[in-house]
């Protein structure tokens, strides 16, 4: 690929230096490497939150006690003293009725009376390295406070990370169809430039060039120029990313839409990927179309 690449800068003469083709092919190029670069930040981005969410969600758990209000102290002390002497819990509160208030702001507005309700009360849990035995957790607390119910969120954790899993599945995918969408202009946009120049080639056909020869002044001009928009595309797409707002200012998925570290590398490699795809759309194109012009 490099050398039909570096190629013979002579042969250029028989693509069209200017045209629609030009554009055509510095354009798609750009402008998918430019969307490229977005759905590469959101895969990494999705990954890194379903990391998150795995991590952070699978060390913590709540314990819910429902129970007479006569009842409702003996049986949180009861529940206490179970999770303290549980093998896997690290500690455990009571969480304040401030932190209820807030748990339920969002939902009921800032100035519910939860002293006056029958809130359930609840216990934060957070687990060390090794982890508890959930099920044995949950005989103990049957046990010993009958209305604690244990709620390690498998429930609505799982359906979270594999949204989020998803949402990186489908960037990736997104990728793949921007790359079939460039193979396919490019395509287009070669086949047209050789047809126009018809009458050259076979020009040239009869000064004693090659079919090998002109296809590769083709796929070397195709392929420079989608390196060119891919590198000018990627790069924009670069800077439009770092503009986006950072997670540590709103704490949200879409502020924290971006790259980390390392990987401000692979946008990078955006631009080689256009070029290859270029370059064996170009080639295809080139061959097909040299056997179709007598």
């Amino acid at each position: 690929m490099f050398e039909v690449v570096r190629g013979d800068p002579q042969a250029d003469r028989v693509v069209p230096p200017s045209g629609f083709t030009s554009w055509l092919t510095v354009f798609t190029s750009g402008a998918m490497a430019f969307l490229a670069v977005f759905a590469l930040a959101l895969s990494f981005a999705t990954g890194r939150l379903a990391d998150r969410w795995a991590s952070e969600l699978a060390q913590s758990s709540t314990v819910r006690i429902s129970a007479p209000l006569e009842e409702l102290d003996l049986q949180t002390r009861a529940a206490q003293e179970v999770l303290r002497t549980t093998p896997g819990v690290a500690r455990s509160r009571i969480l304040s009725e401030e932190e209820q208030r807030l748990l339920l702001e969002p939902w009921f507005g800032p100035d519910l009376p939860v002293e006056e309700l029958p809130i359930p009360r609840l216990i934060e849990v957070v687990e060390d390295a090794d982890g508890y035995d959930a099920e044995g957790l949950r005989l103990r607390l049957a046990a010993e406070a009958p209305g604690a119910f244990l709620d390690d969120h498998t429930r609505w954790r799982r359906p979270l990370i594999n949204a989020a899993e998803r949402l990186r599945l489908l960037g990736w995918l997104a990728i793949g169809l921007i790359g079939a969408s460039v193979a396919a202009m490019i395509t287009l946009a070669a086949r047209a430039a050789l047809a126009a120049n018809a009458q050259v080639i076979r020009v040239t056909r009869l000064v004693g060039a090659t079919d090998t020869y002109i296809a590769r002044a083709f796929v070397r001009r195709f392929t420079v120029r989608a390196f060119g928009g891919g590198l000018v595309g990627a790069v924009l797409g670069m800077i439009a990313v770092a503009l986006l707002p950072s997670a540590s200012e709103a704490g949200g998925f879409l502020t924290g839409l971006g790259f980390v570290g390392w990987q401000w590398l692979w946008p990078l490699v955006i631009p080689l990927l256009v070029a290859t795809v270029a370059f064996w759309a170009t080639r295809g194109a080139a061959l097909r179309v040299l056997k179709e012009v007598t």
